[in-house]
């Protein structure tokens, strides 16, 4: 990635989250620090790597995103509607009763979105039955999945990491958002997960550490994924919960609380916006 595209992405990624903070502020609800935390992993997903048409969403051979970790639905929507995937005035119906943008994603209300999830735990297994589709079609798609280091406490998400293992779905590439908080506290305080690339490597993955804070460090790594065709890869992206806006950062407070008048304020003046009057 040269220099210039870089700057453009992280530039993108400003934007993005001084959007997020304006329309949480604006509806009062909504999950602001799982979705700070997963910014330039989405936005190197969706501007630099994923293969996708969002005129025909459901085009054949497409690459897939699954986020699993479905509470960071505002950040996915804000890019998807800025890849053009349905209207930008659409977002300031999130959460609200008759909107087809909810608190998590739906496969069956919302263009773009490619697994309905909300309870943790369900998307890699989803993604590596999406990953053998794909292959006996002989297609060259990649399935994504990106899920949060406190949904990986989950028990399903270890038998799916078996199957990948056993099915060899190289096609299916996880991303894990490890920025060490979940809803109640640490992950240290709630669950210890030890050694969590050993535990990967021991289910027979290959395990790939970067910087989920850098897009050119996300985009090699999924280019070192894509060349390692025997057994499927996860990507440990060391991140920041609420990431950029100082307050929230690593504070299981900010996985789901609503942004006051004076945060709202802070918050843009650490981004570099202008705030607005809801």
């Amino acid at each position: 990635m040269t220099e210039e595209r870089k700057l453009e992405l992280d530039n993108k990624c400003l934007q993005l989250r001084s959007d997020l903070i304006d329309l949480l502020h604006s509806i009062q609800t909504g999950h602001p620090g799982g979705s700070l935390s997963c910014t330039e992993i989405l936005a190197a997903l969706y501007y630099e790597i994923m293969n996708m048409a969002p005129e025909n969403p459901n085009t054949e051979g497409r690459d897939r995103l699954i986020l699993s970790k479905g509470h960071a639905a505002p950040m996915l929507y804000l890019i998807l509607a800025d890849k053009g995937y349905f209207p930008k005035e659409d977002l300031r119906t999130l959460r609200q009763l008759d909107s087809h943008l909810q608190g998590h994603p739906c496969v069956h209300k919302t263009p773009g979105i490619e697994l309905s999830t909300g309870p943790l735990g369900l998307g890699l297994g989803a993604g590596i039955g999406m990953a053998l589709g794909e292959r006996l079609k002989e297609s060259s798609a990649y399935i994504y999945v990106v899920m949060g280091d406190g949904e990986i406490q989950e028990g399903a998400v270890w038998e799916a990491a078996m199957a990948g293992s056993k099915f060899k779905t190289a096609n299916c590439i996880a991303i894990l958002d490890n920025n060490g908080v979940q809803l109640d506290g640490t992950l240290e305080e709630i669950m210890p997960m030890g050694d969590i690339a050993a535990k990967w490597n021991a289910f027979g993955w290959n395990v790939i550490r970067c910087n989920g804070h850098d897009v050119s460090a996300i985009t090699d790594a999924v280019s070192e994924a894509k060349s390692v065709k025997e057994r499927p890869s996860i990507i440990i992206c060391q991140t920041v919960k609420g990431k950029a806006v100082s307050f929230m950062e690593g504070k299981n407070i900010w996985h789901g609380k609503p942004i006051n008048d004076e945060e709202y304020r802070q918050a843009k003046l650490e981004l570099g916006g202008r705030a607005h009057e809801r």
